[in-house]
């Protein structure tokens, strides 16, 4: 990542949301790369959505490449820190699975643009961008370990092969994926519902998937942790 640096004067007043130049290009390189791709959405075409000058992006991020990396990293990076202050949380592992679906899930639903769909860019496959990789590893095996814990409290998966327990501890990463698809897909139905509803759909339908059922004792409990952490969950 780079520092912030002084650009040139802006071409036309400011017409992106962003309290720094830095916040508006990363706005602008969000809406065009998720609507035209990243390999054809040019430096030059950020400039002029943001309305400065080509060579000012280059004040804030080394390359075209930086400005992607940044933009991946904000689609793990809250989700993967509420993982972090869970892993020990006092609570069943089923109540904390939810609420990480529910609030990972509310994130991907709810950002301004559709953020979670950079995921499928062919360019990112590699290791071009380290660290988006290791923290959504990060995230993913969070899941994992969480999917366990709350299997082996479930009498559904005793006893079942091994093929079919990795099968299960993948789900609920998989789960909140669908809400980028959903939002792809359905955006207006999205808009109509609100990102609250569907998350919260998305986190009962995981949580059915692994224990048969998302008891109102589950949901209470993981509403708790919620309030508890002063998780923005709303709308």
């Amino acid at each position: 990542m780079t520092a912030v640096r002084r650009g040139r004067p802006r071409i036309i007043d400011q017409r992106r949301p962003g309290e720094t130049p830095r916040e508006e290009i990363l706005d602008a390189a969000a809406e065009l790369f998720t609507a035209y791709g990243y390999t054809a959405t040019s430096t030059r075409a950020i400039a002029d959505a943001v309305g400065i000058r080509q060579s000012s992006i280059y004040h804030h991020f080394q390359t075209k490449d930086d400005i992607l990396d940044n933009l991946l990293v904000r689609t793990v990076d809250a989700s993967a820190r509420l993982a972090q202050r869970l892993s020990d949380y006092p609570s069943s592992p089923a109540s904390r699975l939810y609420v990480m679906v529910w609030y990972d899930s509310h994130q991907l639903l709810a950002g301004r643009w559709n953020l979670g769909a950079l995921f499928q860019l062919p360019e990112i496959r590699g290791t071009k961008f380290p660290h988006f990789e290791s923290r959504r590893e990060y995230l993913r095996e969070c899941y994992r370990t969480l999917a366990r814990q709350t299997c082996a409290d479930s009498n559904l998966w005793k006893n079942k092969h091994k093929i079919e327990m990795t099968v299960v501890t993948e789900l609920p990463f998989h789960f909140v994926e669908t809400s980028i698809q959903i939002r792809a897909d359905s955006p207006e139905w999205v808009a109509e519902a609100g990102p609250g509803a569907i998350a919260t759909g998305i986190a009962d339908s995981c949580l059915r998937a692994l224990t048969a059922g998302c008891t109102a004792a589950l949901k209470v409990k993981a509403h708790r942790i919620r309030d508890q952490l002063a998780l923005d969950m709303a709308g």
